[in-house]
């Protein structure tokens, strides 16, 4: 009999608060979930001068490919004159972000604030960008 994986499938919500989508995902990001959220995270960052946020606190699992998408959902936001803002309270993924070298790149919550406009913008310098595409 074959090994079953159950694997918990990210799903995500997403408001809009003023100008802001907010992005709340939950479960795994990796490469078989990343697919399918990268094209949805491609249309939220098509627009000019698209504001994001995405709430990863109840992201129980992220890999390279889910590093992949978020490095590719910055720099779609930065070309297009945006911002895009995480929210964690990980260790474990703010271990991962410094691991692969991207501690410092992207603005960083450790909660969502219910004022967003309270989340100050900063603009990140280009040579902290990612180039993942």
């Amino acid at each position: 009999m074959p090994d079953t994986l159950i694997r918990s499938e990210p799903r995500h919500t997403e408001r809009a608060v003023g100008g802001t989508t907010v992005v709340e995902l939950r479960g795994e990001i990796d490469i078989l979930t990343a697919l399918p959220l990268g094209a949805r995270l491609d249309d939220l960052t098509a627009a000019v001068h698209p504001d994001l946020v995405l709430d990863l606190r109840a992201v129980s699992f992220i890999d390279c490919a889910g590093l992949r998408l978020l490095c590719r959902a910055y720099n779609r936001v930065m070309e297009r004159h945006g911002r895009l803002r995480l929210v964690t309270d990980s260790a474990r993924f703010l271990r991962v972000l410094s691991g692969a070298g991207l501690d410092g790149v992207f603005q960083r919550y450790d909660r969502l604030p219910e004022d967003l406009a309270a989340m100050p913008a900063r603009c990140p310098s280009a040579a902290g960008r990612p180039t993942s595409p």
